[in-house]
């Protein structure tokens, strides 16, 4: 398996864990702002909406306007970025409409990594209006992402067991 597979196949599970632990929540409970983590589902789907399009598609390949357009992705910035607040998005959002996003651009993110060689990953990240915090190359960027994405899938997992139910891993009691 050659590093781009490795990555796709990282990506792939990372974003698996946080669909699995975000579908079973009822949408009524998307905006509920979690006590002692000042958060909600709402704000952290929107935040790797955003997230993920920075990491493995802009800082990769560069924009691709399309994907901003189709997404509204210029929306999602504004209310989901790293310096905003959860409780400032409560009531401006459909959950579907966000779930459909998200799954969308989880699958966009997959066919740009699948799409890039050896060569392409130890090349420089694609020049940005912010600098990306972390990466100078391809490889870093996407490695990025895939803690980034754990990050908040752990938050999710918060949230979830605060607002709705611990995720059950289908670990036997006894």
């Amino acid at each position: 398996m050659n590093v781009a597979e490795i990555l796709s196949k990282q990506t792939k599970n990372a974003f698996e864990w946080t669909n699995k632990l975000i579908v079973p929540i009822p949408y009524e409970k998307w905006d509920i702002l979690a006590e002692g983590i000042g958060s909600n589902l709402s704000w952290q789907i929107g935040h790797q909406i955003v997230s993920i399009y920075y990491h493995t598609i802009m800082t990769t390949v560069g924009h691709i306007p399309e994907l901003i357009e189709k997404l509204n992705l210029r929306a999602y910035t504004e209310m989901c970025n790293y310096d905003t607040s959860a409780a400032n998005m409560v009531g401006k959002t459909n959950p579907k409409k966000l779930m459909q996003d998200l799954k969308y651009m989880q699958e966009q993110s997959l066919g740009i990594i699948k799409s890039l060689s050896q060569n392409d990953l130890q090349k420089a990240v694609e020049p940005t209006k912010v600098p990306h915090p972390i990466a100078t190359t391809k490889f870093e960027a996407i490695d990025w992402n895939i803690k980034h994405t754990m990050w908040h899938c752990g938050q999710v997992a918060i949230i979830k067991r605060i607002v709705d139910s611990p995720y059950d891993f289908g670990v036997k009691r006894t």
